[in-house]
């Protein structure tokens, strides 16, 4: 069995993270060629994400690198994972995919977050405040309003070019955030592929609270994780080192660095603390060999009952990020475009 012939979907989202020595331009670019060659490949939809002041990530403006990779694709769906909705006014982000849909019709997603800049610093940047999380239903239900034209909070207001289109929503989500996507009748994507357990009560919770909406009449669920596929699990789990380094220095240092390379990595000298956070980030992700992935993935899938599986790697080696694509590709049965 593949995961296409059972009528699962497969996608991508890049975080645009840059590697030592290059700046952002490079990373941006990069993503942008990253969408071409999965389109190419057969990937049902590709999606960019929002992160502020962090060194090692590039994509900080979510619906202008989505604007950049719609422009030089031409089928592959293109959309956020996600734009943070607490950071921004609903109405601006309404505004904002409202112009997406308009100049490319049928091909945007809207994935949304209920997470706010993740330091006192970033926070006061954006000019929010870490319980603007807490606001996440009510701003997701104005924000839906404005394409709707239903939305209460200012009357004589429209959201132009946003009001009367339809741009599928999707909620980025686990606990309580998993709650609002089913109360609001919206499909629910959901990580990491680590926390298996967790994931799969919080998917329960979801289905047993959904409520159907004009936006989805049934749940649809999407996992998301880090799949890493290579001619051997050595190699594959070599694929994961440099963002498993990027996690432990953050974790012990308070920044997210640029990626390294994992011979590099490898010949750190590590403090205690950081090995157990480097050996932690190289646990629970799916990677092996073309076989061994695709059996993994089938299991994952049957136990949570997803309808797509949306893929989230980063590695210092592009081409090694690139071909790990394409044994993916090749596993899950994709037809190339």
């Amino acid at each position: 069995m593949t995961l296409s012939a059972d009528g699962i979907r497969l996608s991508v989202l890049d975080r645009s993270r840059t590697r030592e020595g290059e700046d952002g331009s490079v990373a941006l670019r990069a993503t942008v060629d990253l969408a071409r060659e999965v389109e190419a490949l057969g990937y049902h939809r590709f999606w960019v994400s929002e992160h502020h002041s962090v060194p090692g990530v590039a994509g900080s403006a979510p619906t202008v690198l989505a604007a950049a990779v719609a422009a030089a694709t031409s089928a592959i769906r293109v959309g956020t994972g996600g734009v943070m909705l607490p950071n921004h006014q609903p109405m601006v982000v309404a505004e904002q995919f409202g112009v997406l849909e308009s100049l490319f019709p049928g091909r945007i997603d809207m994935g949304l977050g209920r997470s706010v800049g993740f330091t006192d610093g970033i926070r006061r940047a954006l000019g929010r405040d870490k319980d603007d999380a807490d606001r996440f239903g009510e701003q997701l239900d104005e924000l839906l309003g404005w394409f709707t034209g239903t939305q209460s909070s200012h009357p004589q207001v429209h959201a132009r070019p946003a009001e009367g289109l339809r741009v599928p929503p999707y909620v980025l989500a686990t606990g309580e955030g998993a709650r609002i996507a089913a109360r609001a009748g919206l499909p629910l994507v959901i990580g990491d592929l680590r926390g298996r357990e967790r994931m799969l009560r919080a998917i329960d919770d979801y289905r047993s609270a959904f409520r159907p909406s004009p936006w989805s009449v049934e749940p649809y669920v999407v996992i998301a994780g880090t799949v890493a596929v290579a001619a051997t699990e050595e190699e594959a789990r070599e694929l994961l080192v440099p963002e498993a380094w990027s996690l432990a220095y953050s974790r012990t240092r308070g920044a997210f660095p640029a990626l390294a390379p994992a011979d590099e990595v490898r010949r750190l000298a590590m403090t205690d603390k950081q090995r157990e956070f480097f050996d932690s980030g190289l646990q629970g992700h799916l990677y092996g060999t073309e076989e061994q992935v695709g059996e993994a993935l089938e299991r994952v899938v049957k136990e949570s009952g997803a309808r797509e599986v949306l893929v989230t790697t980063s590695t210092y080696d592009r081409a090694a990020l690139l071909d790990s694509y394409r044994r993916l590709a090749r596993t899950a049965g994709l037809t190339p475009a």
